[in-house]
């Protein structure tokens, strides 16, 4: 058994069982990869894959059970060779970042400059997406940090710990009707069309709740993963926006008018987290120190000792999280 063919099944498995796409994200040759995969099936005396014909259908029960333990195996080398370049260069590396637009947008940008200006020579890549498959991401290694509202309960095999409370404000054009209140109500909110974030991104739970709770069926008239984009559509004159605070910009944003909708919506919680066992290197900590001051990386190594989510909120019950 090589490491080799544990990562050829590993990736596999990761591209939709498409042997020709994992050949092209590994830079080598189709029949290679089905070779080392068929020699190690016959190692193993069971097949990893099921086939129709050369093509692999799907995962078969033996090889659900061997992917999950190539898997750590992976991790466990990944993070060995972490362990190599810290004690080699402890400022060069690189760092991946898995979150959704909003995060990147308006959360990030002074955080990963003062970042790059810090540690010029990691490389920091970021990748955008839905909550679900953010926390994918880092749940299967292809990210360092995962960096989002919702979906991260769905991963029990991620450290996640609270960076942040928000909350959120809507959006209208100048002279709407809405700005003529001090404190709208949920009814006079429902009242017109919302534009609003897709069901999944940005806390959208919190809103839905809210509704739900006065017994309210709002007409979302439109949706976007995008704050910016629901804004354009706020501009046109689809609906009122609903949007994070920290995301409505006083400069560009002046021809709307933002109302406070605390009073409206429970608060939400922005987190950060990484999967058991990575070893993190300490331009790491630094991110995460940077991101979310309170979390220290006495605080980190703790947090990433707990066995469970009962733990997990114990650790961080006492701490009083900034607003944004």
């Amino acid at each position: 058994m090589k490491l080799q063919q544990l990562r050829y099944i590993w990736e596999v498995a990761h591209h939709d069982l498409n042997v020709s796409a994992t050949a092209q994200a590994l830079y080598t040759s189709q029949p290679g990869i089905s070779k080392q995969i068929r020699l190690l099936e016959d190692e193993l005396g069971v097949e990893i894959f099921a086939r129709s014909g050369k093509h692999l259908t799907r995962v078969t029960p033996a090889g659900e059970a061997i992917l999950k333990i190539a898997g750590e195996i992976l991790r466990k080398t990944e993070s060995i060779k972490q362990v190599a370049q810290e004690f080699s260069d402890e400022r060069r590396g690189s760092l991946s970042v898995a979150t959704t637009h909003t995060q990147a947008r308006y959360a990030l940008p002074k955080v990963i400059e003062s970042f790059m200006k810090t540690y010029p020579d990691v490389s920091l890549h970021m990748h955008q997406g839905t909550p679900m498959q953010i926390a994918e991401m880092a749940a299967n290694g292809t990210t360092d940090f995962a960096i989002a509202t919702e979906a991260m309960e769905h991963f029990g095999d991620l450290i996640m710990m609270p960076c942040y409370r928000w909350n959120r404000s809507i959006l209208v054009p100048k002279g709407h009707p809405l700005t003529r209140i001090t404190r709208p109500n949920l009814e006079q909110v429902a009242a017109y069309p919302l534009v609003t974030y897709v069901f999944g991104f940005t806390g959208r739970s919190k809103l839905d709740e809210a509704f739900q709770g006065q017994g309210l069926t709002p007409k979302v008239a439109f949706t976007a993963a995008d704050s910016d984009v629901i804004k354009t559509y706020v501009r046109l004159g689809v609906g009122i926006g609903i949007v994070a605070s920290m995301a409505v910009d006083p400069d560009v944003d002046d021809d709307l008018v933002a109302i406070d909708a605390s009073h409206l919506f429970a608060s939400s919680v922005t987190s950060i987290g990484f999967r058991k066992g990575t070893f993190l290197r300490g331009y790491m900590f630094d991110f995460i120190s940077a991101f979310a001051p309170h979390l220290s990386p006495d605080l980190v190594e703790r947090a990433s000792q707990c066995s469970n989510r009962q733990d997990m909120a114990a650790l961080f019950a006492g701490i009083s999280l900034p607003v944004h």
